[in-house]
């Protein structure tokens, strides 16, 4: 394959259309050119790729003011906001765990815009361990992790700042809460996993050469810190020799064997052992290749407990001595069954938690494998948790759905005996609205589940404004759970569907595959096909329909908005990869190969690619639903460029009055660690956004 890219120069471009006379920022077109077997692919805005330019800031900085005095003049936006931050303001905590001599919780008053760690002693006694809201004035900071020496004496918190995947690691005595030594810096997806109290394991890649935020990163090295030495000092246990994108490694609790993962890509790791108790140990090979995702869950001194998808599309969990580990002497556990499982442990028992059509349902085993009982839960929704240490008498779990908010409970393995530990108070009437699940038919004949949430008494006449939410990805499951910003939707009048699309998790490794490569299409047409059903059942119609998903799912809303511009009204991508011709070129964007195939792997790949793309994709002449992209000028996950291209394309060839802005979020990353302030003030505008361009002048009265 040839791929060159021809000179560049520059034109200018301004633009203003109909009754709304959005007057865009001028956004120069370069005459960039790449050449992929033999065709020309132009790309006029390559130069907002650099993030560190001044051009793309003074152009961020104009589409921002041009974006804010469109939603300024919204005139229910405020009231939207003041409803918002009402049902947002209320108590959470979250489970409870002992680490040493006190037991740890996060607790957040309302509106913090950080939870804050909290401890009680064995007297009860109640202080603040970690408030990230002092970590920074604007509350961009954020606590990313947070992992204790074995004894508890010692803790290992990481930090997030704008947003950014790239960590710090600040290392203190857990009693007295004093910093022990020199922060680590350049962490970059990693845990934080404690060898007794001597240090810990981290992963990293070498800082790049170029912007931190989106030049490539691909080569993962798993290191340990030993307290009480500098990190230039930090030994590398994984990746110098072998080259993977992805390592993890993580300490056994009873502190016998590190387990190590390496991968290439977000499916399919290989799976590594060491012995911790003998110096100098060998790193033992359990799976040597990328054709199955497996990890070590438990041991029972050399008896090893690995959940695999190896020859078990909807996951099993094996055991095997770690003195002969190759996956041909595996033997069976947890066998596969026709639901999606996610094993845990805790209190010394197993929990086999299901995926069934997109909801929970929970076994727990005992050490033998023995079924103890099916665990009720409280109704039809996601139950997660179920984990903990052997010796712990207590578990915790979580419990939502779409009308529920999260709940948590207590559990005792050993009785059954079950609870509720913490009811969030919500001015929110979960009896007033009800979820139903769906199964409709997508282009293929396949069946696709979505499930839609309203108001009890809705009218099905084809008018109730509707946010239809997909992600088809990676591998990754739609499950119910209660959103504060859903329900302000849903109190005005709005319905709220989740369709669980190929490409996702929801029914194994075949329902994934069945959405990546060249059968991408497929996710799209899920999405297509659930707007169409929604429509025909009245539910919606087209002048009243948005569609919503962010990172792989703003991929979705830019393929579905593309191929079906006369289908929606509103369209509102979030952080999404929108270039697919490139996206592998940036940060850790590589390893989504897997699902996406790169325009380098042959002509039909290529072809496959560009032929859905969203920047290569949108055309002259056509009237594109009112859109709105979202994204954060930190995102080094999916880098900026990819909204700041297609915003760009779209404002360049709108047809028609439909506004195109494009939101961007400061000193804001991919979206994990976002203050509440700034996740309130998001979702206000992308649903005053919406309501506007649907027609509505006010919000409904209740």
């Amino acid at each position: 394959m040839k791929h060159k890219i021809l000179i560049m120069a520059m034109t200018t471009a301004g633009i203003s259309f109909g009754q709304n006379k959005i007057q865009y920022p001028e956004t120069k077109k370069g005459e960039t050119v790449d050449v992929y077997f033999d065709t020309k692919v132009a790309d006029p805005y390559r130069w907002l790729e650099d993030d560190k330019s001044d051009e793309t800031g003074a152009w961020v900085k104009a589409e921002n003011e041009v974006t804010y005095a469109y939603l300024n003049k919204i005139p229910f936006r405020d009231a939207l906001k003041a409803r918002m931050e009402k049902l947002w303001n209320y108590e959470k905590i979250g489970a409870p765990f002992t680490e040493g001599k006190f037991t740890y919780y996060f607790k957040n008053n309302g509106l913090q815009n950080q939870s804050v760690v909290y401890r009680k002693d064995q007297n009860g006694k109640e202080e603040i361990f970690l408030d990230p809201n002092t970590f920074s004035k604007d509350g961009t900071t954020s606590l990313g992790g947070l992992d204790f020496s074995k004894d508890g004496s010692k803790a290992a918190y990481s930090i997030s700042e704008g947003g950014s995947d790239w960590r710090k690691v600040i290392i203190i005595d857990a009693v007295s809460k004093k910093v022990l030594e020199d922060t680590l810096v350049d962490v970059k997806f990693s845990g934080i996993s404690w060898y007794e109290n001597e240090g810990f394991y981290y992963s990293s890649y070498e800082k790049p050469k170029g912007s931190e935020l989106s030049a490539k990163t691909d080569q993962h090295k798993l290191y340990f810190h030993k307290l009480g030495t500098s990190q230039k000092e930090d030994k590398v246990i994984f990746g110098a020799d072998q080259k993977r994108r992805y390592v993890g490694g993580g300490v056994t609790e009873d502190n016998h064997y590190l387990v190590i993962t390496a991968a290439n890509s977000t499916y399919g790791n290989e799976l590594f052992i060491k012995d911790l108790t003998k110096p100098d140990s060998p790193i033992i090979s359990i799976v040597d290749n990328f054709n199955s995702d497996n990890n070590i869950i438990e041991n029972e001194g050399s008896k090893l407990f690995i959940e695999t998808d190896l020859n078990a599309p909807n996951k099993r969990v094996v055991t095997v001595d770690v003195s002969n580990p190759k996956p041909e002497n595996w033997k069976d556990f947890i066998p596969e069954t026709q639901n999606i499982l996610s094993p845990s442990t805790g209190g010394g028992y197993f929990f086999a938690n299901y995926t069934k059509d997109a909801v929970s349902l929970v076994q727990q085993y005992d050490y033998d494998g023995k079924l103890i009982r099916e665990i009720k839960l409280p109704a039809v929704g996601t139950a997660g948790g179920f984990g903990g240490k052997k010796k712990e008498k207590t578990l915790y779990y979580t419990f939502t759905n779409y009308t529920t908010p999260g709940s948590i409970f207590s559990f005792e393995p050993k009785s059954g005996k079950s609870e509720i530990y913490q009811k969030p108070k919500v001015d929110f009437k979960s009896e007033d609205y009800e979820s139903k699940q769906v199964f409709y038919t997508s282009k293929d004949g396949t069946k696709i589940p979505m499930i839609i949430t309203y108001k009890k008494g809705t009218k099905l006449d084809g008018k109730n404004p509707t946010i239809l939410y997909g992600y088809g990805g990676f591998n990754i499951s739609l499950t119910p759970a209660f959103s504060i910003a859903n329900a302000v939707w849903m109190e005005n009048g709005g319905i709220y569907a989740v369709a669980n699309l190929r490409g996702g998790g929801e029914y194994g490794k075949k329902w994934h595959d069945a959405g990546t490569k060249l059968q991408k299409q497929n996710v799209f047409d899920d999405f297509i096909a659930a707007a169409e059903y929604l429509i025909a059942q009245k539910y919606t119609s087209s002048d009243f329909l948005a569609i919503r998903g962010g990172s792989n799912g703003g991929l979705l809303v830019g393929a579905a908005m593309t191929q079906r511009p006369d289908l929606f009204r509103v369209a509102l991508p979030a952080v999404g990869v929108m270039d697919m011709l490139r996206y592998h070129t940036f940060t850790a964007g590589a390893g989504w190969a897997y699902d996406y195939g790169t325009a380098q792997d042959d002509k039909e790949m290529f072809e496959y690619l560009k032929g859905y793309s969203p920047v290569h994709n949108v055309k002259k002449d056509v009237q594109y639903p009112a859109t709105m992209v979202t994204t954060g000028d930190h995102d080094d996950r999916v880098v900026p460029a990819h909204s700041f291209k297609f915003a760009a394309e779209l404002q360049d060839k709108q047809t028609g009055e439909n506004p195109v802005l494009i939101r961007i979020d400061v000193k804001a990353g991919h979206g994990a660690g976002k203050s509440v302030a700034a996740t309130i003030q998001e979702n206000v505008d992308i649903q005053a956004f919406t309501l506007y361009n649907m027609g509505f002048k006010a919000l409904p009265k209740k």
